[in-house]
């Protein structure tokens, strides 16, 4: 149970404290309702980039880093497809630098040619030695583009090209900020050792006069149902041919995601796993095989990716997949092996709940989701989940005309 008290300020900002006297430190989580999929088609990458240029200094403060440092605390940021999530930890008694640095940003962030060419010269240089020099780097170049045809999520988080970045202005970027960096497009999360009226009293004091944002958003295009399978080939320098399987499956925000969450469990969790126990320890034709939903807030993915023991040929193992899901799809799926995973499942977010840092992750995801109280309560929907619904789903998703299917083939074995 994390225990929490909000407060929305007259700006937009939604505030959330969590009380923890226990810990000699405090964390301030600010989750920027923005992504991959807010980008425009011709210009991508604009969210990662802004993970890097808000570390590169706002208008009252040149270095972010440093004053932090010497309040003791440190800081990072991640971007996905739907959000831009920045935290730092330091001692709660230095809680107030935190708002200081954090409205700084958010008020005024600093758009120097300096700024952007180097951090743009650091997104380039991950995008080569991530994605284009790494073995298996490019696949979601590659599978993102084959499932998605008309949603932003059609390109992957760093980016289509690495062109988009590297012609972005100063005013293509001052506009991305503008629109979405601003305070009712975010929630301000503090955990730790502090009092939430203090807290309040401080986010109002550092972030009440900054101005909500003019822009209004457009809604995301719809994805239409996928009506056939597509496939896609490549070859690269790599040491084993791989298979990637993508299939159309609901949102992280709607009720059937906790069956399908529990289905690729079911699949992929585990040494006793269906998949893992059938083609890696008794067929062995994979070396490794996994099953994931992206979990995306508009409707993601599940993801079948394994790869193929040398010398196995990939119909071989395709056929073998098939084989497993139809078992899935017309067989049985029993109570115990639902409440395996369920109970995995339980312990993984109670888990979560031991660092402070994902306390407040939590509780701000919960409250992009619509319901900040589902930090709390959110397993007992995954307790709900029966047998039978986790069959529906594995039907509905399972179907060929479903599929997006990338066959990622090493140059040595194909020669």
């Amino acid at each position: 149970m994390i225990p929490y008290k909000t407060k929305t300020l007259a700006n937009g900002l939604k505030v959330i404290v969590h009380e923890d006297p226990s810990t000699p430190l405090a964390t301030m989580n600010i989750l920027y309702k923005v992504g991959a999929r807010d980008e425009s088609p011709d210009k991508t990458g604009f969210a990662h980039l802004f993970e890097h240029l808000m570390f590169g200094g706002s208008a009252n403060i040149p270095d972010y880093d440093e004053p932090l440092q010497m309040a003791g605390g440190d800081n990072n940021a991640w971007t996905n497809n739907d959000v831009t999530n920045y935290y730092l930890t330091l001692p709660a008694d230095n809680i107030e630098t935190g708002f200081w640095l954090e409205s700084d940003r958010m008020l005024n962030l600093a758009f120097s040619k300096k700024s952007l060419e180097v951090q743009r010269n650091v997104v380039i240089e991950e995008f080569k030695q991530r994605y284009l020099n790494q073995p298996y780097g490019d696949v979601w170049l590659h599978l993102r583009p084959l499932a998605y045809k008309v949603h932003p999520y059609q390109w992957a988080t760093i980016g289509k090209e690495i062109s988009h970045v590297e012609n972005a202005t100063i005013e293509d970027v001052k506009d991305f900020f503008n629109r979405f960096y601003c305070p009712d497009n975010a929630s301000l999360v503090v955990a730790g050792n502090v009092k939430a009226d203090k807290i309040f009293s401080l986010a109002e004091e550092w972030f009440g006069g900054i101005q909500r944002s003019v822009v209004k958003r457009s809604p995301y295009p719809v994805e239409p149902p996928q009506t056939e399978k597509r496939e896609l080939t490549v070859e690269r320098d790599i040491p084993f041919d791989s298979i990637y399987r993508a299939y159309h499956t609901c949102s992280r925000l709607d009720k059937e995601f906790y069956a399908v969450d529990l289905l690729t469990d079911i699949m992929n969790r585990g040494r006793s796993s269906r998949l893992f126990h059938a083609l890696v320890k008794e067929k062995n034709l994979f070396s490794e095989i996994n099953t994931y939903t992206t979990s995306d807030f508009d409707k993601g993915l599940l993801v079948i990716e394994g790869k193929l023991i040398k010398g196995v040929k990939m119909k071989d193992a395709e056929a073998a997949i098939d084989e497993e899901l139809a078992r899935l799809c017309n067989g049985e799926i029993n109570d115990e092996e639902v409440e395996k995973v369920i109970n995995k499942v339980e312990s993984t977010m109670e888990f979560s709940e031991m660092d402070l840092a994902d306390r407040a992750l939590n509780l701000a995801i919960a409250d992009y989701m619509g319901d900040i109280n589902l930090a709390n309560t959110e397993i007992e929907l995954y307790q709900a989940v029966k047998a039978k619904d986790i069959q529906e789903q594995a039907r509905q998703i399972f179907r060929e005309s479903n599929c997006s299917v990338l066959y990622y083939l090493s140059k040595t074995q194909s020669n």
